[in-house]
């Protein structure tokens, strides 16, 4: 089951399918990011995903490694998007998740330099 989540959710990323990745997220989910002081809470973190996907015009993950434990899983990629106005990031990622019984998403801890967002800062 924790296979399909990962695929699920970085195929909707990849999509733009805002829909999908709020479905996989558990109400109680709790998102960290590098250089967050605190714990973001669902609502914020979809915030913040919607402002990525209306950021990004197109998204694709190379996986570069996905290891599985109990309760959820690990994996390193780079995330390849480029903007809307024309910017280009390759953001290299290293993401723990971890996944209730259910099947959706409990927390997510999420490590990248968050200077390589920079170029989706600027218009």
């Amino acid at each position: 089951m924790t296979a399909e989540v990962a695929d699920r959710l970085f195929d909707a990323i990849e999509r733009g399918d805002y829909t999908d990745i709020e479905a996989l997220w558990a109400d109680d989910v709790a998102v960290w990011h590098s250089g967050d002081q605190a714990d973001n809470d669902r609502a914020l973190a979809l915030r913040v995903i919607r402002w990525f996907l209306r950021t990004t015009a197109t998204r694709r993950y190379e996986i570069l490694d996905r290891q599985f434990f109990d309760g959820g899983f690990v994996q390193q990629h780079v995330l390849h998007a480029d903007a809307t106005h024309g910017a280009s990031i390759e953001l290299r990622v290293c993401i723990v998740i971890k996944v209730g019984a259910d099947g959706r998403i409990t927390r997510i801890d999420e490590y990248f330099d968050p200077a390589d967002m920079a170029p989706l800062l600027t218009s």
